[in-house]
């Protein structure tokens, strides 16, 4: 305790022995050391009591606004499924042979799936209920036992082809 009370008041003590020096050696300027060393102790005491309110607020390492300005970059990244599911519809609208190898499974497993659990519907045992159920456009995709095109650089599926059997799968 008696060091840190030492600790506060060396720099008050030491402006106080500086101002009676300046006093002893500057005697017809008794006013401007009085109006100096006012100001000193005045700067000390606003030096004591900004201390004093920083160790009682302390500052956050990052202000809220900061972080509300920062990058989400995280948020930015694509889903790696959604980024193979892009490839596959892409290529699928380039080549017959991508429709039929690679949308074509993806889009008979989700039909399947939502047929089963939806309409109790099983996409191979009952086609005809399937088929009412999906749709020319998409049963034309997704029926069981489609043979593979004889002409695998055949244009693929058209997107207005594409959205509609979307649309019918939605519909399930």
């Amino acid at each position: 305790m008696k060091r840190s009370t030492f600790r506060l008041a060396r720099l008050p003590l030491l402006a106080t022995v500086a101002f009676l020096a300046a006093l002893v050696l500057l005697p017809g300027r008794r006013d401007l050391v009085v109006h100096l060393y006012e100001l000193g102790v005045a700067a000390l005491a606003l030096g004591w009591l900004v201390g004093v309110v920083r160790r009682a607020n302390p500052v956050a390492a990052v202000s809220p606004f900061d972080l509300g300005l920062r990058r989400r970059n995280d948020l930015r990244e694509p889903v790696a499924e959604l980024e193979r599911l892009e490839r596959e519809v892409s290529m699928a609208t380039s080549t017959a042979f991508d429709l039929h190898f690679r949308l074509r499974p993806r889009v008979h497993r989700i039909a399947r799936q939502l047929l089963a659990s939806r309409r109790g519907v099983d996409l191979t045992a009952q086609p005809d209920a399937a088929r009412r159920l999906l749709g020319e456009e998409a049963w034309a995709l997704v029926r069981p036992g489609l043979e593979p095109p004889d002409d695998r650089s055949a244009p693929g599926l058209e997107v207005a082809h594409l959205r509609a059997v979307v649309a019918s799968l939605e519909q399930l």
